[in-house]
């Protein structure tokens, strides 16, 4: 059995120490395939340098996290533009992008026009994105639903949403919904909303070295605990980890083409 994290910054700081380690971890574990997003400028050497020292299990994104938009966004966005232009990399989407208002709003504009201009790049280019919502996800689905076509697709990441966010999402053709360590917590809630939510609109992820799943709730979250999720997903849907294994594999590999 095989198992993809679609969604880890396993390039992040927190992992200096024993980075290596924590990988041959997760592939152990059976987690083979490792998708990588971007955050900023700041990131990329990072990001590649793991890419180039596991070519067969790590694929890097390219993208303007919300969270780094500031007054030097254009700037950050001239980089992504470069990097995609250039195709010195095998970027395998357009991520992580989106809008984060659970600091304050003080960049909303400029994240709203981060990310249509990253979304216009991805169809410019014909990669899927990957799509941050933090307490933005109407704000979010706005600027996406507007620029939807039946070519674009994507992932909206470390979905926490409610049943009319998560039909919208499905509307849209083309996107699933990341499910990392929230739908392990207690009284999250999310394991309730999984219950009608068919398996083929999913995607596995952990976001580490954030969002632990139990046991780990509160620690550094690394990509090996993506098999805690699947069989919490699993228990959910009253069916094997190997079927959702399968199905999120199946689910990842139409979004990323990898």
């Amino acid at each position: 059995m095989h198992l993809t994290d679609t969604h880890a910054h396993l390039y992040a700081d927190q992992f200096n120490n024993d980075r290596e380690k924590m990988l041959q971890r997760a592939i152990a574990a059976g987690v083979t395939k490792f998708f990588l997003p971007n955050i900023d400028g700041a990131s990329i050497d990072g990001m590649l340098a793991m890419v180039k020292a596991y070519p067969a299990n790590c694929f890097p994104m390219m993208g303007l996290h919300p969270c780094s938009v500031n007054e030097n966004y254009l700037a950050e966005l001239e980089i992504v533009e470069q990097y995609l232009t250039e195709k010195k990399h095998d970027f395998c989407a357009v991520g992580e992008i989106g809008i984060d208002l659970y600091w304050d709003r003080t960049f909303l504009e400029q994240q709203r026009i981060a990310l249509r201009k990253q979304v216009l790049l991805a169809k410019q280019f014909n990669l899927p994105i990957v799509i941050h919502t933090r307490n933005s996800f109407d704000e979010t689905f706005e600027i996406i639903s507007e620029l939807n076509d039946t070519n674009l697709k994507g992932i909206f990441h470390c979905f926490s949403g409610n049943h009319e966010q998560a039909n919208k999402v499905i509307g849209l053709g083309g996107f699933k919904m990341g499910i990392g360590g929230v739908a392990t917590f207690k009284n999250g809630g999310l394991d309730t909303l999984l219950k009608d939510i068919e398996l083929e609109h999913l995607v596995l992820e952990t976001d580490s070295p954030y969002l632990a799943p139990a046991p780990h709730r509160g620690k550094r979250n690394e990509s090996a605990y993506v098999v805690l999720v699947a069989q919490k997903l699993a228990a959910i849907k009253n069916i094997s980890i190997e079927e959702v294994a399968e199905v999120t594999n199946r689910n990842s590999s139409a979004v990323f083409a990898v």
